[in-house]
């Protein structure tokens, strides 16, 4: 895989840029608890933060990030501004708050959750809590890496399962690799780069059978672009009492990529070992926990979000019809296609247009990842896309 999916370079060097990172006593006290684990640096190749930061500051279309370019809304704008005159109070309220509208909605206790600064540092509590001792950690090949590759940072192995042909999550074939050296299975649903879905009932089937061997961790960042979340989602596994965590973010239909807001749900028990290698809500700003607060289940707002991201899709889909190419059906904000030609030179050639895109190279192809934006991203995308293809 030429490419990994990550934002854990990003969280480092802001928070230098920014001045440093301040922590509570309470904070230092949970880090210095925490096992012993010794940080491996591996190289990487060009990551989502990477192609961002070396990029031009300023593209036509800025298509490679999966960002929502929609939002956030009018009502968590407000809400913002409305936070900055009590920011100097620390937000104990609205995190209770927030995570009660989540409990309500869901039908869930409050206790089964814990937010965050953005799904990250949730997925990064999972792979140090899963994986000591050497435990392994199982994922689809290509999928977002930032928990296994986080993981096998701290010498964790990384056990990788090639998609299936119809580029989905191999279920079967991850749960074949399961042994007692297993310490997480993550599933990304709908998978990122790829933008497939594994069918709900195998899914549920397979959180069933799996949690009861190892942690099972399902990534349902991008479920808000399917047509049904609550049907798609393994929160009913939550419900049954199974032994799974399930990761949700703000940063995609929500539009807060920037304002860093996520959330965890699992068995009481499980949350309560997450925060102890997290922040558990205190790393969340007042603001963002306002606008959050403001904006969950703005129903209106997500199906405008919902709607326009679609059009722009299905414009993509027709540029590359048009110019005979195909592509991968998407369930989320960004579509797969194969591309005619070495991946890393068709991005140059994308970039120097003014297109920021993503490129992968798996089963022996080149492939361009494309980021739904607004229409006349798009066309920026579909005028440079024309002159190369």
């Amino acid at each position: 895989m030429a490419n990994t999916i990550n934002r854990r370079n990003w969280i480092r060097s802001s928070a230098f840029v920014a001045g440093g990172l301040a922590f509570c006593s309470g904070t230092i006290n949970k880090l210095a608890a925490m096992p012993a684990r010794v940080f491996k640096k591996s190289p990487r190749a060009l990551t989502d933060t990477e192609a961002l930061t070396t990029a031009p500051f300023e593209m036509k279309a800025r298509l490679l990030a999966n960002e929502n370019p929609f939002g956030p809304s009018e009502a968590a704008k407000k809400a913002m501004t409305d936070a900055m005159a009590l920011s100097y109070q620390y937000p104990f309220r609205s995190v209770s708050d927030l995570t009660g509208k989540i409990a309500k909605y869901e039908g869930i206790s409050q206790r089964t959750i814990v937010v965050d600064a953005g799904s990250t540092p949730l997925l990064h509590a999972a792979a140090l809590l899963y994986t000591k001792g050497g435990k392994s950690v199982i994922s689809g090949d290509p999928s977002y890496d930032d928990l296994p590759s986080y993981a096998e940072d701290f010498e964790s192995k990384w056990i990788k399962v090639p998609l299936t042909a119809d580029y989905k999550l191999d279920l079967d074939a991850m749960e074949a690799m399961v042994d007692d050296k297993t310490g997480l299975v993550y599933i990304c649903n709908p998978n990122n780069p790829t933008a497939t879905v594994v069918d709900t009932a195998k899914l549920k089937s397979f959180c069933e059978r799996v949690s009861k061997k190892t942690m099972v961790f399902v990534d349902e960042a991008y479920i808000d672009y399917m047509p049904d979340a609550q049907a798609a989602s393994m929160i009913s596994q939550i419900k049954a009492g199974n032994n799974i965590i399930i990761a949700r973010t703000f940063s995609k239909l929500y539009g807060f990529a920037g304002l860093r807001l996520g959330y965890a749900i699992a068995q009481p028990d499980t949350i309560k070992q997450l925060k102890r290698y997290s922040s558990g809500g205190f790393g969340v700003s007042a603001p963002t926990l306002a606008a959050a607060n403001a904006a969950y289940r703005e129903e209106a707002f997500l199906a405008d979000a919902l709607k326009k991201t679609n059009a722009s899709k299905e414009y993509l889909y027709a540029v590359l019809k048009k110019e005979g190419y195909e592509y991968i059906p998407s369930s989320a904000n960004f579509v797969m296609f194969p591309l005619k030609m070495d991946g890393q030179k068709f991005s140059a050639e994308m970039m120097k247009r003014g297109v920021g895109i993503r490129n992968w190279k798996f089963n022996d192809k080149d492939w361009c990842r494309v980021s739904i934006g607004r229409m006349d991203e798009m066309e920026a995308f579909a005028a440079a896309f024309k002159e190369i293809s």
